[in-house]
């Protein structure tokens, strides 16, 4: 698209600051209710509490339909957050893309499918699905997966297996056995040549993101290839006994297995056979992707098979990974990043490793790399290889320290961080490690937002979804549940709203919090131009502050 295209007019409110503009991510921090569970409220946090005190600010949607899922009883994630950020408009996302492929047939004609099931069906061999193995609806459904197992029996498949990635993260810590022993049922009447092949726990195995710890995904590859590790008879016995193996242990962190069928692996990964990742989103898809498909990888494979390889969509469009895929990606054009390139406007971006893709890729609308290098600038803080829980901290004040050497370069730009704390501790599970993670990020807003005072900015202090703000399980009461003698952890996100907080320490009336019926995440891009002093494009969603006359 020609960069004319992309030319905004000013407002009025151009040249009032002479400072930058910064959008603040608060990752994982909604606005939860007042029970035991929420960490947020919880947490000693000064600073964010003289925000919604002393300056503008309003609840804003950030699941559901707000961010293109198919309902509101979806929760918001990162990526689709970022994506309705960094866009400015709504577009159907992962889940909704592929139950709509699904409901019209549509992923049943187009190449992905026709070439994975083409090759086994011509071959004899086995049709390989690998995936999250729950309905959380984040990275994945259950649903669609029996969709396409159906599918493949109706066209004559001969052998299916499933590789099950235990959730314990989007749903409820300990409900593996909700999902294994029903569709171990289900399978069983459906063809007793299809079954569960392997497993272990999401955080343990196969699904690293952002090149963070390869060793799981090596973990991964001798599990679901090679077969190595204890055999079981099936997937739910498997789960009980590494439940009283490592008591307390939830499903994302359970070790992994192999279900075996006459003493030996049901079914590893071999020459011709097909394997589908049938996730939807990208983020935890594209280290095992190149695993499978390129010829490099940071960890000896000892046996790499040739295979038909598809993931459920490309997860990198820019990189083509993979190269076949069943449903095709939004194509999300006119972003917040491409409107400021294409008129002047400096661009900067920084979290750590954990949310780096999402102020990058997911925030420029799934696109890898910059939009005009020259005037842009990324930066990535190399994230811990610890449990979140151990460090809270996490790498929230590196952060800080690299965004205000950002904005003191570049004091007449626009810059977006994430502080990832209330999202990845939240996803542990433990309350009190939530609750410093939040502190962290208070300290953390107490040291910048002075630094963007100095510079005569304006920071929108937001979050992309919910998690922080419920540690516990709830009642039908609204109370925190309690199991065992034990508060029941909650490790997945939330439907809660979340605060748009408008810091402009220079106020002077020059305009109001707007009215709007159903405010969201993809009204903040028209924000941040309108407080550029630009008018935002006719197909944005409209800004959330309104110039006074």
């Amino acid at each position: 698209m020609s960069s004319e295209h992309l030319r905004l007019t000013t407002n009025a409110f151009h040249g009032k600051r002479p400072g930058p503009v910064v959008v603040i991510v608060m990752d994982g921090v909604g606005l939860g209710p007042d029970y035991a569970g929420n960490a947020v409220r919880a947490a000693h946090t000064p600073t964010i509490d003289a925000l919604t005190a002393n300056h503008p600010w309003l609840p804003i949607a950030a699941h559901g339909t707000a961010v293109g899922m198919p309902s509101d009883a979806d929760m918001g994630n990162s990526e689709v957050g970022h994506n309705a950020l960094g866009a400015g408009r709504v577009f159907d996302q992962g889940a909704k893309l592929v139950q709509n492929a699904i409901d019209d047939g549509s992923l049943f004609v187009d190449e992905g499918w026709k070439t994975v099931t083409d090759n086994v069906l011509s071959k004899g061999s086995t049709l390989h699905f690998l995936g999250l193995f729950s309905d959380g609806n984040v990275h994945s459904h259950i649903e669609h997966l029996k969709s396409m197992i159906a599918k493949a029996k109706e066209m004559g498949v001969s052998k299916v297996a499933v590789h099950a990635l235990l959730d314990g993260r989007d749903v409820g810590e300990v409900t593996a056995l909700d999902y294994t022993e029903p569709f171990e049922a289900w399978l069983a009447e459906l063809d007793p040549a299809y079954g569960i092949a392997s497993g272990g726990g999401r955080q343990v195995i196969t699904m690293d993101r952002y090149d963070a710890n390869w060793s799981m995904v090596e973990m991964g590859w001798k599990t679901h290839v090679l077969g190595e590790g204890p055999l079981f008879p099936s997937a739910s016995d498997a789960v009980k006994a590494l439940r009283e193996q490592h008591p307390g242990t939830i499903d994302q962190d359970l070790p992994p297995f192999v279900v075996g069928r006459d003493g030996a692996p049901f079914a590893t990964i071999e020459d011709g056979d097909s394997v589908v990742f049938f996730n939807f989103r990208g983020d935890r898809a594209i280290e095992i992707s190149k695993a499978f498909t390129q010829d490099t990888v940071p960890f000896e494979r000892v046996r790499r098979p040739q295979v038909v390889y598809a993931g459920m969509m490309q997860y990198d469009g820019d990189e083509h990974i993979p190269e076949l895929f069943l449903v095709k990606p939004p194509v999300i054009d006119r972003t917040l990043s491409e409107y400021l390139a294409a008129n002047g406007v400096f661009q900067s971006a920084c979290s750590e490793t954990q949310k780096y893709g999402h102020v990058t890729y997911f925030w420029n609308g799934n696109k890898s790399g910059y939009i005009d290098k020259p005037n842009e600038a990324y930066v990535e803080i190399t994230s811990d290889v610890v449990p979140f829980e151990q460090r809270p901290w996490m790498k929230a004040a590196e952060v800080t320290d690299a965004t205000i050497k950002l904005l003191r370069e570049h004091p007449h730009s626009f810059c977006r961080i994430n502080f990832a704390n209330g999202d990845m501790v939240g996803h542990s599970g433990v309350f009190e490690a939530a609750r410093i993670s939040m502190e962290c990020v208070d300290l953390c807003l107490a040291r910048l937002l002075p630094v963007i005072k100095q510079l005569g900015g304006i920071a929108l202090v937001t979050a992309d979804h919910g998690n922080a703000d419920e540690m516990y399980e709830m009642d039908k009461n609204g109370d925190a549940k309690i199991e065992n003698g034990r508060f029941k952890s909650k490790t997945s996100h939330t439907l809660n709203p979340v605060p748009f907080i408008v810091y402009d320490p220079h106020f002077a009336d020059e305009y109001s919090i707007a009215d709007i019926a159903k405010p969201g995440l993809a009204n903040v891009a028209a924000t941040v131009l309108t407080l550029l002093g630009h008018n935002p494009p006719e197909q944005y969603e409209p800004s959330l502050v309104q110039l006074r006359s």
